[in-house]
């Protein structure tokens, strides 16, 4: 959706990159170079192939359906990703925002979300925003089997093109609508990375908070800036220049006095909103190189695992998690990557005896357990499905 795109100076990127230090993590570079350019250029191909994704659309359905197969195809189960659907005003159509949980070990109530839209408007849309939907698809595929201590939300809106309507409902009645409110680390927004076909694409701009409503979001917004322009350097041969957000859905969640920062192309397409934003007049090599930049940055601030150790037993434990612990008045179960809904859960005491037991249908993917009675002490939470038997200990106080 955006347009003209000022820069600020070189030597501001130079200040703002020379103040906060970051450290190369080999193992998150070793992620990084996981990234597939066979991958980016293919879904751009398939992104395209769908056309026209504009409300009231069956080509906006269609994309819808085969982002969320993609993220099946990774590993996601069911219960991870979401249908948030709205209307708005002047059309009956129904839109869909995709969303995609994946709960942390350590912070499982703070997120960061990277997002990017996947409606388009005068064409098919393989620049603005196919590149940042691609991008988004790789940082998650790679990002499925690593214990992060964040919680992340990968959101593909709809109606940004008309609005940021997709991006305004899901604040409104999700971030907004939970009890409490949610709480977000960082929104990092992907939208128009796809660069220009036959020019030297070797910059990427990474964006800040400047605007005055609210204003109490834009130091925070300034230092994690300046956290991605380091990421940028570390995780890709890029070069990175400073500039300001605005016109995409990351303003949504800026209005509502989160923290934010995006990238955006540097040279900017002649192509968007027609015909012609085709792959043809893209840079595939340059969207592949800032999807690297997205994987290393998103490791960075979810706080991903520094190493493969623990790796296997993430994935050994399907993803399930239990927490708080120690808890108090309530556990908050969440059963991770497994696909099955029914499962019961135990609680077993120091002695051996089933100290609490439940049975859940049709279970979310976060089901909160009441502990009204039980004595304090130490239990082994058993969660166990048809196929399945996770155990892990916890506390109650």
């Amino acid at each position: 959706m955006k347009k003209k795109l000022l820069l600020f100076s070189f030597s501001l990127f130079l200040l703002a990159t020379t103040s906060y230090s970051q450290q190369y993590i080999p193992y998150y570079g070793s992620v990084v170079e996981q990234c597939s350019q066979g991958n980016i250029t293919n879904n751009l191909t398939i992104y395209e192939s769908l056309g026209l994704k504009r409300r009231g659309t069956l080509a906006l359905d269609t994309t819808f359906n085969w982002l969320k197969s993609k993220y099946l195809s990774f590993g996601y189960s069911a219960n991870q990703i979401d249908d948030d659907s709205y209307t708005y005003t002047g059309s009956s159509s129904v839109c869909k925002n995709l969303i995609v949980t994946k709960v942390g070990t350590v912070y499982p109530n703070i997120y960061i979300i990277v997002c990017g839209h996947y409606d388009s408007i005068g064409g098919t849309g393989t620049n603005d925003n196919g590149s940042g939907l691609v991008s988004i698809l790789e940082t998650a595929r790679l990002l499925r089997s690593i214990p992060t201590e964040y919680s992340i939300k990968f959101i593909n809106f709809s109606g940004e093109e008309d609005g940021l309507y997709g991006s305004k409902h899901y604040v409104d009645t999700v971030v907004n609508g939970t009890t409490p409110k949610m709480n977000i680390r960082l929104v990092i927004n992907i939208d128009e990375v796809g660069g220009v076909a036959d020019l030297i694409n070797d910059t990427i701009t990474c964006e800040r908070d400047t605007n005055n409503s609210p204003s109490t979001n834009n130091a925070l917004s300034t230092t994690m800036t300046n956290e991605l322009i380091a990421c940028v350097g570390l995780y890709s041969p890029l070069n990175a220049v400073l500039s300001y957000a605005y016109a995409s859905d990351y303003m949504s969640f800026q209005a509502n006095n989160e923290t934010i920062t995006g990238l955006f192309e540097t040279n900017e397409t002649t192509h968007k909103h027609t015909n012609t934003d085709l792959l043809i007049n893209m840079d595939s090599v340059y969207n592949y190189k800032v999807a690297k930049v997205l994987i290393g940055t998103t490791m960075h601030f979810a706080a991903a695992a520094t190493s493969t150790l623990g790796n296997q037993e993430y994935e050994d434990s399907y993803q399930v998690s239990f927490y708080p612990s120690p808890a108090n008045d309530i556990l908050n179960i969440n059963l991770g990557s497994i696909t099955e809904t029914n499962y019961s859960f135990s609680l077993v005491d120091v002695q051996g005896k089933i100290a609490f037991r439940r049975e859940v249908q049709n279970a979310h993917l976060i089901e909160s357990i009441p502990l009204e009675g039980l004595s304090k002490g130490v239990y082994l939470a058993i969660l166990q499905t048809a196929t399945k038997r996770i155990t892990k200990k916890i506390i109650v106080e």
